[in-house]
């Protein structure tokens, strides 16, 4: 059924290092070669938190901007050249807006595109979800996804697309009864280690400082859990004749993960910083790092990852945790997530 109303509710970042606001914005219409999606479900993300808190001229963002870049919907408007096959389907927006033309787009590097100029897409830079409409740029930025509720599929937009892309980056590293330790298995972690679970034959090492996320993670298949890196490879130690990890996932990022995850790793071995709490470290060859050291940060992931993830998912194998909210209790939400008090990942629904 065509949209008949012109304006809708959106949640927006009006001005920088402040809180965003519900306000009244109008209802975009799809011109050639786009797509509306009316939103079904929409992830809350620290990435947001982190745009929320940038100074002025940070980011080469124009606000006001609608926030929210995990979005699932249903598609109800298409335009010029768009088949119509689109119309009523169930997709996942992958938050990319690449160009799909440069070098790295044809190669299947999307998250990469040489140019984005800083302004990623999906409510990084451009609208995104947290409305109830979204405009979507191209069909390329869409993965259906039949057979799954939206709010589960909301999150693999950047949770779940985000934890594959590092996976898959180092799966030589991974093959062949590896040690993984995972750091942070909070909204983007436990769903690296059900990944890691479901597709690999790796020893999984959960940390984190919560009891609950701990518990979490050894439900989704890990096999050693700790509060802290320290307690971690004394574990590993006692249990399996070595402290040594082969592949770190840094879902934090801080310098005292990074610093002490390094400090983990076998020969050969690599740390993936994934996660953004400002931390850094300095690599050298005959430093402190041992013998064949990766260090690596990847970023988001291409749409054929999105497809994987999706496709794990559909096929019951991963499964993100999460906390629904209505749209009128989506500022709250971002509180508490700023306050830490989130398990999982916050998913938004329309009122």
């Amino acid at each position: 059924m065509p949209v008949t109303s012109t304006s809708m509710r959106a949640v927006q970042l009006t001005a920088w290092e402040s809180e965003p606001e519900v306000r009244d914005v109008p209802v975009p219409r799809p011109g050639p070669g786009e797509l509306l999606l009316r939103v079904d479900a929409v992830g809350l993300c620290h990435s947001d938190i982190h745009v929320m808190s940038c100074p002025p001229g940070t980011l080469p963002y124009a606000l006001p901007m609608t926030l929210g870049h995990e979005v699932a919907g249903t598609v109800v408007e298409v335009g010029d050249g768009v088949a119509a096959s689109w119309l009523d389907r169930l997709a996942v927006v992958h938050g990319v807006w690449s160009c799909g033309t440069c070098h790295n787009c044809r190669r299947g590097q999307e998250n990469h595109c040489l140019k984005l100029d800083g302004r990623v897409g999906c409510g990084l830079g451009k609208p995104g979800g947290l409305a109830e409409y979204v405009l979507v740029p191209s069909e390329r930025q869409l993965v259906s996804a039949d057979g799954i509720a939206a709010t589960k599929l909301a999150p693999l937009a950047d949770a779940g697309l985000t934890a594959y892309h590092a996976i898959r980056l180092h799966r030589d590293a991974i093959a062949g009864g590896s040690t993984v330790m995972v750091i942070g298995v909070g909204g983007l972690g436990h769903l690296a280690v059900q990944i890691l679970a479901r597709t690999t034959d790796a020893h999984i090492v959960a940390v984190d400082t919560r009891e609950a996320a701990l518990e979490s993670s050894r439900s989704h298949g890990a096999h050693t859990a700790a509060t802290s890196i320290g307690d971690a490879t004394e574990q590993l130690r006692r249990d399996r004749g070595s402290s040594l990890v082969d592949v770190v996932l840094d879902f934090v990022g801080a310098d005292s993960t990074l610093s002490q995850g390094s400090g983990a790793l076998a020969p050969g071995g690599r740390l993936v910083m994934i996660g953004g709490a400002g931390g850094s470290m300095t690599v050298a060859k005959g430093r402190d790092l041992p013998l064949g050291w990766h260090v690596s940060a990847p970023f988001w992931g291409p749409r054929q990852d999105l497809e994987a993830v999706v496709d794990l998912a559909q096929r019951g194998l991963i499964e993100a945790d999460i906390e629904i909210v209505r749209f009128s209790e989506t500022l709250e939400a971002y509180r508490r997530l700023r306050a830490g008090d989130v398990r999982g990942r916050i998913v938004v629904v329309p009122d």
